[in-house]
């Protein structure tokens, strides 16, 4: 390992005072942010909100200070389906009522994964990893249907936000604590040959996290009636329960829905599916399962299922050049590098192998604007509000889906057969820290 010397930190200087950009940009940084100098005004033309196939959805919504981005563009999803039955013009599905059962669900689910830890060293790195990860809003889509699937959805009204629900780290805290607890009283117990004495734990962990939830979530409904005006005319369905207005009313679809990806790293070859090990909420729900597809196999899949005028959820990395008041991601967008005097740019492969990029963000695809049959941009319904972007709504540019997009969600039936007895294959099961099992919020 070498030493920073004197001479080196002379040689530096020496080069920085023949880089006249970086030196001019040292006085424009003196009363100006970083970030907001490296705009392209050319691009502007290139990210018009105007698109040549569009499906007419309902306004934004809005996830507030919580990570529940997953849950918002699901739900988001399925609305439409309702609002068209219904002939709505405005409606939303109760994110806190999915929020609170995902919630419970990883709370079970992390009490009785402890199960296989009991007697490990206290420094196995899956049992580390599982400890600082902890309870958190982020997820993916098998959970998304894993719960649908189990406690169904109700209208906004039935349990609507609170506080908690749209802000939700310190209550997020608290739980890691207890549940962090919990990990410590059992492996305790293990040690000191008392293993009878877990299963009593765990149901006084279980019942103080679950009275937690409803003092600060509400308690959701078991039964009510969807009260809704179509066409200037009050209509009301009673006595629903939330399983029976997911299924009447919604449709029991979410099995037709599988996962691609698209990871081009060596360790996961195209055309075979892959599962995360320690990934999940409801124990026995659907298992987390992708099948990885080139990256022109999975966007001919999202643009069958969009022109068939039908959304589309998705997964990507938001981080990287997005201006969230234009509401526009374009890799071309800002020129770092000219600016700066120095290349960022990282392979989609490399980003995924170096902690670079992984899915952090799930939204809506719903539209797409082609020249001939080649796609240039496309519109994303957001779960931001609708004070950025077009009253909420973004858009990407097709280069920056082809290096941020990481995850889709496609009916079976847009699928070719390969990719169909592809997708029957087992699991290939990833390490629970892989960049695919990361979580969007």
């Amino acid at each position: 390992m070498k030493a920073i010397t004197l001479k080196d930190i002379n040689q530096l200087n020496e080069s920085f005072s023949k880089k006249p950009v970086q030196k001019a940009l040292s006085r424009v940084l003196v009363k100006n942010k970083l970030e907001d100098i490296f705009d392209v005004q050319e691009r502007s033309l290139s990210n018009q909100f105007k698109f040549s196939n569009e499906i007419k959805t309902l306004p934004v919504t809005n996830q507030a200070a919580s990570g529940r981005c997953w849950i918002f563009a699901g739900l988001n999803a399925l609305r439409e389906i309702i609002a068209n039955k219904y002939d709505l013009k405005t409606f939303e599905l109760s994110q806190n009522y999915t929020a609170f059962w995902d919630k419970f669900e990883k709370i079970n689910y992390f009490i009785e994964t402890m199960d296989d830890f009991l007697t490990v060293h206290y420094d196995d790195r899956t049992l580390q990893h599982i400890l600082k990860l902890g309870i958190q809003d982020g997820g993916q889509w098998d959970m998304f249907v894993s719960l649908v699937e189990k406690y169904g959805v109700v209208p906004k009204e039935a349990m609507t936000e609170t506080t908690s629900s749209s802000a939700t780290r310190f209550m997020n805290r608290l739980i890691n604590v207890k549940l962090r607890k919990y990990a410590a009283d059992a492996r305790t117990l293990a040690a000191n040959s008392k293993e009878n004495e877990i299963k009593a734990l765990k149901e006084k962990t279980l019942d103080e996290l679950y009275t937690l939830l409803v003092t600060t979530f509400g308690n959701p409904p078991q039964g009510f009636d969807f009260e809704y005006i179509s066409k200037d005319e009050y209509k009301v369905i009673k006595a629903l329960t939330p399983q029976s207005f997911y299924k009447d009313h919604v449709g029991d679809i979410l099995k037709d829905y599988v996962s691609i990806i698209n990871s081009p790293t060596k360790d996961k070859p195209f055309m075979k599916t892959y599962t995360v090990a320690y990934l999940g909420n409801v124990i026995d729900g659907r298992d987390i399962k992708y099948i990885n597809l080139d990256m022109k196999d999975l966007k001919e899949l999202v643009l069958k299922q969009l022109l068939d005028k039908e959304v589309v959820w998705f997964g990507s990395d938001v981080g990287r050049f997005g201006d969230r008041t234009k509401g526009v991601w374009d890799t071309e967008q800002f020129d770092y590098e000219e600016m700066l005097g120095m290349s960022f740019e990282m392979s989609k492969e490399d980003q995924l192998y170096y902690a670079q990029g992984a899915m952090n963000h799930a939204m809506l695809l719903t539209a797409v604007h082609l020249d001939e049959s080649t796609p240039k941009r496309w519109k994303i319904e957001n779960s931001w509000g609708d004070k950025s972007g077009d009253k909420g709504y973004f858009l990407a540019s097709d280069a920056w889906f082809d290096c941020f997009v990481y995850q889709a969600v496609i009916n079976k039936k847009y699928l070719s057969k390969k990719q169909l007895a592809a997708w029957e294959q087992a699991p290939v099961v990833l390490k629970p820290w892989d960049p695919m099992g990361a979580l969007a919020k």
